[in-house]
């Protein structure tokens, strides 16, 4: 709309077509209807920066939700992986003891023998330990023969499965 007779109050002076001077009102946006619970921008400004309290308290509350359910089974995943390397461990140094027996026709003094043999590359970890001087060395049964019969972890404690690491 133009208007000739009064002064602009709110608004800008455009230059008509025909060479004339008008008023011509701006558009002010749209505000959100009543009772929306979403503030007007104008009440709240325009330019929001930051969050609101509760935003961020129901953000935390998500990611304490997701860590109750995400961190058990990442311990219960670290622990089923440190069984399964204690496994592996202790098939590796029995098939090295087999091999050093089928060899040489007696048993290895020590586990480290193994490793200076090169029947091992070393002597591994327990690990649940984390050590390699934990491994409990069985004798074999004929009181002849000496020497490392078998090897078993000397971990204290119960595997998931409920048998002690030192059965194994």
């Amino acid at each position: 709309m133009f208007f000739f007779c009064r002064p602009p109050v709110k608004g800008v002076v455009s230059r008509k077509a025909n060479g004339g001077f008008g008023f011509r009102e701006k558009q002010n946006p749209p505000l959100p209807p009543t009772g929306s619970g979403v503030a007007s921008p104008l009440i709240r400004g325009a330019n929001r920066l930051g969050f609101t309290l509760i935003e961020l308290l129901v953000v935390m509350a998500i990611i304490a939700v997701l860590l109750t359910i995400a961190v058990p089974r990442y311990y219960a995943s670290l622990d089923r992986s440190k069984e399964a390397v204690l496994k592996e461990n202790l098939y590796q140094m029995r098939d090295a003891i087999g091999k050093y027996y089928g060899d040489k026709g007696k048993y290895p003094e020590s586990l480290e023998a193994l490793a200076t043999d090169k029947y091992l590359r070393k002597v591994p970890l327990d690990p649940i330990t984390e050590s390699a001087a934990t491994w409990l060395v069985v004798a074999p049964d004929d009181p002849q023969k000496s020497g490392v019969f078998d090897v078993k972890s000397g971990a204290p404690g119960t595997a998931l499965d409920g048998t002690e690491f030192s059965t194994w």
